[in-house]
């Protein structure tokens, strides 16, 4: 009876907080205050009343109002767009920007397709390993790399979704909800499909007949299959009813099964006073990729209780791409901290799960006690918010498995999953905070696990409102560096030094490297918040290769595009191809919106 209890009351809180709302009402309580201000740099309400009310949405979820619009909830978003906004629809694209055949071609046989990378590695261990044969690029074709074309995210200040390559078609998502059918080679349009929500997932794909499933989440909690060969919609499913949940993390497949990565917003939408923090539940969800039914869900944490203004416990969520061990019937998972009280001993730790019902096999903690949100940032009690925002690698060495895993708190581990995951060996390789550490994937070749630094660090501006998420500066001389360690032992084999290459006039530009890392035969890809994206040699660290994406490009379908920031996605290396997302407007990063693919031709 007690369960029923705090069930109901949960629910009538979340209904407390999902009530329709009026725009007006939401409007003049959030937006006025700036908006109905003589500010000659913020639009004015009637110039707003002249937008698409999807143009306005999109610049909520995840445009350059995104960092303000943390605190609002799904519904006050849409209210307020639809009360600002006309009803026209935006334009996608110019009829130019689309090819001459808008056909969607695979090979029959699957044996016969060309060189590929699908998902969010190459490969289900999560490696970020491309072989020499579905890399077509050597250590002396990398330094000849061109710019071949450029695409842009119209209205995007955030190019986050990382891109699938499949037999000469390209699929990526974007911040606007568009998910495209790309010519790989030119980059001109196939098809378009509008998701519900942004769509930073990278897209799996899964054999469908002759054709494709493309599967992946946005970050309103919705989850997709389209067929690949039209782009029309097979199904699509809400994962997770909690308002703030959100599918950053990339899916993976086995045996017929999608596995779903949940996280949330929840963190910094406790910035709000008036907020209930916090209820969400992180976890993943099973689905069966022929129609999405639910086969079973796991969650990090157990149901929440109101604990005076509080609940929890809460949080844990899982922001990275899981990692199949078939031979073991396990899936691994990292996981976050949680967000309000108590801490529990599923956060910041790495979870092995039964695939066929997803009960926990074996956990293993890495940092206790972690407890951070808005609501408690600034504050004493607040944790480290020692996240792991990188997938676990699952490696083969010597006479044995070892599962890799990079945390924010600046720490690399090696763990024995024969052994529940004991450590075998562990790494510093930054000093970590919020942002520091390692934040959103290793890559490793057999021999050396490659780890990026990010340790972005930031000062507050003078007498800023503490809740604006915007109102700090980054420091160009702090973070970054790239590092090698061998797999067997967890030598340190080199460490290249981050690059200081920000310009007194760039703002936004810091030397750290959070983006996730890819690795080919002999090559290192690295992408940085200061715009470049380079490749070092992977026997000494040596840059062999540097491209300054922050610059405006002509683009092939004729938007206005701009580079910026590189954070979340790496490179992906696919048939003498490089592609690379550019454009990273959170966290104090250079807005852009631009997908950039390089060439030796």
């Amino acid at each position: 009876m007690i369960r029923v209890y705090l069930l109901a009351a949960i629910l009538g809180a979340r209904l407390m907080m999902a009530a329709a709302p009026s725009g007006e009402e939401v409007f003049k309580q959030r937006c006025a205050g700036c908006h109905e201000a003589n500010n000659p740099r913020i639009p004015r309400i009637d110039a707003l009343h002249r937008i698409p009310a999807a143009s306005i949405l999109r610049t909520l979820n995840w445009g350059v109002m995104g960092n303000v619009a943390y605190t609002m909830t799904i519904a006050e978003r849409e209210a307020v767009a639809s009360y600002l906004g006309t009803h026209d629809a935006p334009v996608v694209a110019p009829p130019a920007a689309f090819c001459a055949d808008r056909t969607v071609h695979f090979a029959n046989d699957p044996k016969k397709t060309q060189p590929q990378w699908n998902g969010w590695s190459p490969s289900a261990n999560n490696a970020r390993y491309q072989s020499a044969h579905e890399a077509g690029l050597t250590i002396d074709g990398v330094q000849h790399l061109k710019l071949k074309w450029a695409f842009a995210y119209d209205g995007d200040t955030t190019a986050f979704a990382q891109p699938t390559i499949l037999d000469g078609n390209l699929f990526t998502g974007s911040a606007s909800g568009l998910i495209y059918a790309l010519d790989a080679t030119t980059g001109c349009i196939r098809w378009t499909y509008d998701a519900r929500g942004p769509v930073r997932s990278s897209i799996l794909a899964v054999r469908n007949g002759k054709s494709y499933s493309l599967l992946f989440g946005d970050q309103i909690g919705w989850f997709y299959s389209l067929d690949a060969t039209t782009g029309k919609e097979l199904w699509k499913k809400k994962v997770d009813e909690h308002d703030a949940a959100r599918l950053t993390g990339s899916p993976v497949e086995y045996g017929g099964t999608v596995f779903v990565p949940v996280a949330s917003w929840e963190e910094n939408r406790a910035n709000a006073a008036d907020y209930p923090c916090c209820t969400f539940r992180g976890g993943v969800a099973a689905l069966r990729v022929r129609d999405g039914a639910l086969e079973w869900r796991a969650y990090t944490v157990d149901v929440p209780k109101q604990i005076g203004k509080l609940w929890g416990p809460s949080g844990a969520p899982v922001w990275s791409a899981p990692t199949i061990d078939g031979a073991r019937g396990l899936l691994y998972v990292t996981t976050g901290d949680n967000y309000s009280p108590p801490a529990t001993a599923m956060s910041d730790a790495v979870l092995a799960l039964e695939l066929k019902t997803g009960k926990i096999a074996w956990s293993r903690q890495f940092t206790t006690g972690d407890i951070f949100s808005g609501k408690c940032a600034g504050k004493d009690e607040c944790g480290p918010d020692f996240d792991f925002g990188s997938s676990a690698i699952l490696v083969h060495s010597g006479n044995r498995d070892l599962l890799l895993a990079g945390q924010k708190s600046g720490m690399v581990y090696a763990l024995d999953p024969a052994r529940r995951g004991e450590i075998l060996w562990q790494v510093r390789v930054g000093q970590g905070s919020t942002n520091g550490g390692v934040q959103w994937g290793m890559a490793a070749d057999g021999q050396n696990v490659y780890a990026a630094v990010s340790d972005l660090a930031r000062a507050r501006v003078q007498n800023a409102d503490p809740t604006d998420l915007r109102a700090f500066n980054l420091d160009p001389n702090a973070g970054g560096g790239l590092f090698a360690i061998r797999i067997a032992d967890g030598i340190q084999m080199w460490h290249a030094e981050p690059q200081h290459t920000c310009p007194a006039e760039r703002p936004g530009c810091s030397p750290a490297e959070p983006a996730a890392v890819t690795a080919t035969p002999g090559l290192v890809f690295s992408g940085s918040v200061d715009g470049h994206m380079r490749a070092y040699s992977s026997e000494d660290g040596t840059v062999l290769w540097d491209f300054d994406t922050a610059r405006a490009y002509s683009t092939v379908n004729g938007v206005k595009g701009h580079g910026g920031s590189i954070d979340g996605p790496g490179a992906v290396v696919v048939n003498g191809m490089v592609y690379v997302n550019s454009g990273y407007s959170r966290q104090g990063g250079t807005p852009g919106n631009v997908l950039l693919a390089f060439g030796t031709d």
